[in-house]
Formats: C-alpha cells, structure tokens, sequence
C-alpha cells in the first residue's frame, strides 16, 4: 500500500472514529497532496508525499515558534497536535551520525574539494536521502565535511 492510500485509508478511520482533530489534519495532508498533483499535473510517489509531509511540519514547527512568542499557548498546542499526527507519515529518521556518515562518503564519490561544491553534493545528498533525514542537518554535514 503506497502512502498516499495508507493517508486515505487514515482519513475514512478518522472520520468512522469522529475525530476531529485527526480528520483535519489529515484532511490539511491530502489538500497539499492534491494542490500539488494538480499544479505540476503528475501522480505522487511517496518520495513526494514525504517531502509534502517535510514542508507542512516545517511550517507547524515555526507557527509553534511564533505562537509560543506571542504567549498563546492554545494555538500552539493545536500546532504540535498536528504534528504529532504528521510525523506519523514520515519514515524513520537517520541519526546525526548516519548523515554524516553517507554526506563523507558522497562527498568521496563526488571529489568534492571545498565550499564551492556544496551545491553539487546537496544535490547528491538530497536524492539518496530523501525523507530519511532532516535536510536543515544534512545541510550542516555537508558544510562540515567540505570545510574538514
């Protein structure tokens, strides 16, 4: 079962259940899925789905931010509900280490010298691991390995 059926079957399971919180958070992933499918006219794979999943809790993480700043709490907390929720849809994460591990071995592939390659080997880095690692901390890796 791919994905994007599994966010579907979770949905109907929402809705049978009532609950709300759920239904809409899940029903906020399919609206982004479809936008997407629409604007650029193409089938989502999960490698997609997962980079959709990335974005929205990219956006939950820095709305809890800025909730918690202006002291409203309830909003926040709605936040991290939904995205306890989305984390549900993402694979298990590679650890600090992992990264860097496979960023010094694509950096090896690659030949990659200094500073001025960062860009070919995040595109390197960011097509082996897709939805397997935070991209804010494979970024880090990458410029620690092509400063060493």
């Amino acid at each position: 079962m791919s994905l994007k059926e599994q966010i579907t079957e979770d949905m109907k399971n929402a809705m049978r259940a009532k609950d709300a919180e759920r239904l809409g958070t899940i029903r906020l992933l399919l609206s982004a899925m479809k936008q997407k499918e629409v604007d650029e006219r193409i089938e989502l794979d999960d490698v997609a789905v997962i980079a959709i999943v990335d974005k929205l809790i990219k956006q939950r993480k820095d709305s809890i931010a800025a909730f918690e700043q202006a002291a409203r709490q309830d909003l926040a907390d709605k936040e991290k509900a939904e995205m306890v929720v989305l984390v549900g849809y993402l694979p298990a994460r590679m650890s600090a280490q992992e990264v860097a591990t496979e960023v010094k071995a694509i950096v090896t592939e690659l030949g990659a010298k200094g500073p001025g390659d960062m860009g070919k080997v995040m595109g390197a880095v960011k097509a082996r691991l897709a939805g397997k690692a935070d991209m804010g901390e494979v970024s880090a890796a990458v410029k620690a390995a092509l400063t060493a």
